[in-house]
């Protein structure tokens, strides 16, 4: 009898013991961020984390979170109503990345911060657009008339070479897109040109005969920039809207799955179906 209690006492310590060993990660296994466990095949997880405007590139960004995930890559998109803070919070390493402008701000921006950013490519272009509540044509625009324009270098200068192009003003010649209020040699219109900050444009269209916003604000203001500009530019625009990151993170695998996923058919048919011409892939 005692024979018997010892020999059963004795299996249930080696069952436990198995049980025990059963509970343990297999041999290479590699931690998850969220403290599970994965097979050493597995992509390792990862959080990105990159700034947007809302429209459209926070929805472009939201169109490829699920193909990310798939890669192990978790996409985290933080909006932003300015052009200032993405950039700085990703030279702050606040952020991996962003989306939200050009290559000639991001050289302007570069140059006035000291900064590094570097573009990792391209996405799609925004044709900049004149806009009106108080007339329908060019034409209809009133001696001594106020236009509002953006008050940063690279998109104030790409505003005054639109309304060059649109027979509104004459610029020095040469400047092209780096012209600023100082470059106009010809006002028929006398014009009063005023300089804002590119997220106010639309809110002062009640105010103001003109004014050049970005397409990007002009959708948040449900604007139809194909329908409701007066004139726009066309998809010839060298305006390419960027992810951009820093030198130092701009190969991480993460950064060029994003930039590989944002850039491809699926996206670009989000883009064309979704936008209708508003907003042009550029790739």
């Amino acid at each position: 009898m005692k024979k018997n209690t010892l020999f059963v006492f004795i299996l249930i310590i080696a069952l436990a013991a198995l049980s025990a060993c059963g509970n343990k990660p297999e041999s290479g296994a590699t931690p998850s961020p969220e403290g599970g466990t994965g097979s050493g095949n597995a992509p390792k997880e990862v959080t990105l984390k990159v700034g947007a405007s809302a429209v459209p590139h926070a929805e472009i960004l939201e169109s490829v979170k699920d193909k990310l995930k798939a890669e192990g890559v978790t996409l985290e998109v933080k909006v932003f109503t300015d052009y200032i803070l993405p950039n700085t919070q990703l030279s702050e390493k606040q952020l991996d990345a962003n989306f939200f402008q050009h290559q000639p701000y991001l050289d302007q921006f570069n140059k006035d911060k000291g900064t590094k950013l570097t573009s990792v490519g391209g996405v799609h272009i925004e044709p900049f657009g004149g806009y009106s509540r108080k007339v329908k044509s060019v034409d209809e625009i009133k001696d001594g008339a106020t236009v509002a324009i953006p008050n940063d270098p690279s998109n104030g200068g790409r505003a005054l070479a639109l309304l060059e192009k649109s027979g509104l003003i004459k610029l020095k010649e040469g400047v092209g897109v780096s012209g600023t209020a100082k470059d106009i040699t010809e006002n028929k219109k006398n014009l009063k040109i005023k300089e804002l900050e590119a997220a106010m444009l639309p809110r002062v269209l009640d105010e103001v005969e003109l004014a050049l916003i970005n397409t990007n604000y002009a959708l948040e203001a449900k604007l139809v920039p194909a329908k409701d500009a007066l004139f726009i530019e066309d998809k010839n625009s060298p305006y390419v809207n960027i992810i951009a990151s820093r030198e130092d993170n701009k190969n991480a695998e993460a950064v060029q799955k994003l930039i590989k996923a944002l850039q491809t058919p699926e996206v670009k048919k989000f883009i064309e179906d979704k936008y209708q011409g508003s907003i042009i892939p550029a790739f």
